[in-house]
Parts: structure tokens; sequence; C-alpha cells
């Protein structure tokens, strides 16, 4: 994922192209953050591997777009805490056309929370947001209306962990695929989903914890 101009251009060609299939609209200075983003992660991904290597095309739809698909399920200033942030997916592409959002990251790496502080500084740093550097099971959560989750590690494995331990009243949206459906399934919560654009077995799970 080494950026040159070629793939920055690339990039935000695809941003701007694909929008619509996501059912966004972005406008001049959100694009020019989302690349500012996507030049930070290329800066940091060789050593912290934040992202699997893929081409810029795939980066801003499978990645950016995605993440930006759920901002429609966030209500305004939202108070929104993201569980197992590493790369900043969903939750910085959010942050960025959302500057309303009072956001929490969590994130348990230590270098990946710098690379955090970084970014935010540089394509947020006008955000209201806030990085704990622990797990999540290590704290008390934060008061949140929204809970978001994307690349936690052992997703499957920690699911019913992480409603335990989010507020009774907030709402969940947790990206995966049919493995993460199962779980929600047995655990007879009141959920819906969506197909996300673009992909074939991607989803993205809007899920409501029972008190």
């Amino acid at each position: 994922m080494n950026e040159t101009p070629s793939h920055a251009n690339e990039f935000l060609r695809t941003l701007q192209t694909h929008a619509a299939r996501f059912s966004l609209q972005l406008n001049k200075e959100a694009t020019a953050r989302l690349s500012d983003y996507y030049e930070q992660v290329n800066a940091w991904n060789t050593r912290l591997h934040l992202v699997a290597p893929c081409p810029p095309a795939e980066f801003a739809t499978r990645h950016v777009l995605e993440s930006l698909f759920a901002v429609s399920y966030v209500p305004e200033s939202a108070r929104v805490t993201d569980v197992g942030s590493g790369a900043g997916l969903p939750i910085i592409p959010c942050l960025i056309v959302r500057p309303d959002l009072r956001v929490t990251l969590i994130e348990s790496s230590a270098k990946k929370s710098i690379f955090l502080r970084e970014t935010l500084r540089r394509v947020a740093p006008e955000s209201n947001a806030v990085i704990i550097n622990k797990r999540f099971e290590a704290i008390d959560v934060p008061e949140a209306d929204v809970i978001t989750c994307r690349a936690l590690d052992r997703f499957t494995e920690k699911f019913q962990e992480l409603v335990n331990w989010s507020p009774p009243t907030a709402t969940l949206l947790l990206f995966g695929g049919n493995s993460l459906r199962e779980q929600i399934e047995a655990a007879t919560l009141p959920f819906s989903i969506v197909h996300l654009p673009e992909s074939e077995q991607r989803f993205l799970f809007i899920v409501k914890r029972t008190a």
C-alpha cells in the first residue's frame, strides 16, 4: 500500500465515483480529509499492519465507503464508542463526515493508539474524540448511544462479552459476515441486517440490546 500520486488519485476518484452507491454525498472538504486519512494509513501500515495490503480503489470502497455506510444509522450529536479501533475503521471516516459526533476510541495496542492520536490530529483536529489504550473488557463502558465495531480480534468469540459490556440502551452497529450473524441470532437479540454495497457476504448489523 505504498502511496504514489497515481494511487492517491485512484483512491480519490473511487470515492467520488462510488459514493452514490453507498447512499453518500461527499463534499470537497470531506474527500480531502479522507484522502489525508488514506495517506496516514499508508504511512503507518508497514510498521503496524493496520490493514491487509490492497489497491487504492479497494481501500476506498471496502474500508472507507463501507465505514461511512453506517453514518445514516447514527443520530445527530450521538455519543459513539468504537471498540477495537485499530486502523480507525469505521470511526475516523465517520468522524470526518460527522463532526457532530462525540467519540471514544478503544484500542488495546499502544502503537496503534499513537497512530489513532496522530491521525485524528491531522484529519479531524477539531473533533470531540477520546482514545483509551486498553481492552474494552478492562474498563467501564463510557456513556454511549451507539457502539461500533468492525475489526475486533476474535470478534465472534467476544461478541457476547461485547453485548454484555454495552449500555442496555445503546444500538450496536457491527460489521461482519455470516458467522457474526449466527452469533447474533443465537443471542436472540433484536436486530436488522443491511447488505453492504459492492460486497458478497459482508453486512452491517444493527443490534438492539435488551435491558
